[in-house]
């Protein structure tokens, strides 16, 4: 006892802390003392203090511990260690696994998970559920305390994301959709604005930035979109887009995705999008959709890239000129988009359909398949490898391009002139072998634009 006299005057002189430093800390493989359960030495220093006269509440500032823990010290006759408790088994059990995955994608709500549980027949309490979340939420949020920021090689990684601007264009309220690629070494991005997500914008995004860049990373990172990835069951792989995955060939790269409900493993890309909405937009006015993106263009040249970027210390468009070295140069090399070979089937009203809008090829091949490839701004169409039609490609949805000389006024004036000139030989031209469907003439005043009786003339 004398010397355990001398180590608690001495610990106490160094303040209250030290003593539960010195007497009462142990090894983490020390079973005797756990969470809040204090140690023998630490047990006997309170009891000691109580025969010597000392108050709960001046033994428990002393030692720095509740006075809850200090009367339990007291009520207890013998130091006990500290025994795991046998977990009891509660109507959750069943459910642990779901409630594990579940819990994440409603942000640890209990009241909803309780909802939730409730709709599929589970009968027990809000509290019982309140209880198993609590632990859950409290990793989670250590998890999000200690996460690392994963950095990357130059031309190692670039990552890809979608935001969403309300802005005014002639006037009119807009969503405008904003593709942004950011270089994971360099933080140097590349944005661009749309009126949707569809595939062609993605894919005409990407290429735009592999220009704007002068190369490609060896690896894209993406979320779960869906002109990205399809589906997938659990379990199973996730199946690439069809489309995407020809384009991620065509281009040489690898596309990866984020894990299910793990969007923050592309923080860089969020947090330019981020960077955007709060510094590009506010306070800018747009005529349309091409003077956003002018404007944003500048915006990223004059503001985006020269900025002292918060997790690099370094300018963007400065550590680019260590990465871009480091990109697989994509200068030259055929656009997709222009190579790539659509086909369609043409409609009764001799109308084909490309990215929601619609075009006219001759009349007579209605039923036929067309390919349709885009060369420039213009839509070729081919039949059996013939050029068949040309239009210019139209901006925006539900658009309508009809050339007159497609129609059925055209077809039955060469098919009177093949009539009149029996010899005449077929070879030239789309051959007409198939009766001439009977069709109102306000049918064709609507394709054409004139009025009825000019096109029966």
């Amino acid at each position: 006892m004398e010397v355990e006299g001398l180590l608690v005057e001495g610990c106490a002189a160094q303040g209250p802390r030290a003593l539960c430093s010195a007497a009462g800390t142990v090894s983490g493989s020390n079973p005797d003392t756990e969470g809040g359960v204090i140690g023998q030495q630490q047990w006997e220093a309170i009891r000691g203090r109580r025969a010597a006269g000392q108050s709960i509440s001046a033994i428990a500032r002393e030692l720095d511990l509740d006075r809850k823990t200090v009367r339990s010290c007291l009520r207890e006759a013998a130091w006990r260690p500290y025994r795991r408790e046998v977990a009891v088994p509660t109507l959750l059990d069943e459910h642990r696994r779901w409630l594990e995955e579940r819990a994440p994608q409603v942000h640890y709500s209990a009241r909803i998970l309780h909802q939730e549980l409730r709709q599929h027949g589970w009968a027990g309490s809000y509290e019982t559920v309140k209880l198993a979340v609590r632990p859950l939420r409290a990793a989670a949020s250590v998890g999000a305390i200690t996460q690392r920021r994963f950095e990357t090689a130059p031309g190692e990684q670039a990552q890809v994301d979608w935001g969403q601007i309300t802005v005014r264009l002639e006037g009119v309220p807009t969503k405008v959709h904003v593709l942004v690629m950011t270089l994971g070494y360099s933080r140097r991005a590349y944005a661009e604005g749309f009126l949707h997500e569809r595939m062609p914008n993605l894919l005409a995004a990407h290429e735009n930035a592999f220009a704007h860049f002068g190369g490609r990373c060896e690896v894209l990172l993406y979320d779960r979109m869906r002109t990205v990835v399809l589906s997938a069951s659990e379990g199973c792989r996730a199946r690439l887009n069809a489309t995407f995955e020809a384009f991620a060939r065509h281009w040489g790269f690898t596309p990866r995705l984020c894990q299910p409900y793990r969007a923050q493993t592309k923080g860089k890309v969020e947090s330019g999008v981020k960077y955007l909405k709060r510094n590009f937009a506010p306070g800018r006015r747009f005529h349309n959709l091409e003077d956003f993106n002018a404007q944003l263009t500048a915006w990223q040249a004059e503001v985006a890239d020269l900025r002292l970027h918060g997790t690099t210390h370094q300018r963007p468009i400065d550590r680019f000129a260590e990465e871009a070295a480091a990109l697989v140069p994509t200068a030259g090399q055929p656009s997709f988009l222009q190579a790539m070979v659509r086909e369609r089937v043409v409609a009764d009203d001799w109308l084909v359909s490309i990215e929601a809008n619609r075009y006219s090829v001759p009349f007579g091949l209605i039923g036929q398949t067309v390919q349709v490839v885009r060369q420039g701004g213009t839509w070729v169409m081919r039949h059996r490898g013939r050029v068949v039609a040309e239009h210019p490609v139209l901006a925006g949805r539900g658009q309508l391009s009809v050339r007159p000389e497609h129609g059925p006024g055209a077809a039955a004036r060469t098919a009177r002139k093949r009539y009149a000139n029996p010899t005449a030989t077929r070879g030239g031209g789309v051959e007409i072998a198939r009766e001439v469907q009977v069709r109102d003439l306000a049918v064709y005043e609507q394709l054409l634009g004139i009025p009825a009786l000019e096109v029966a003339a």
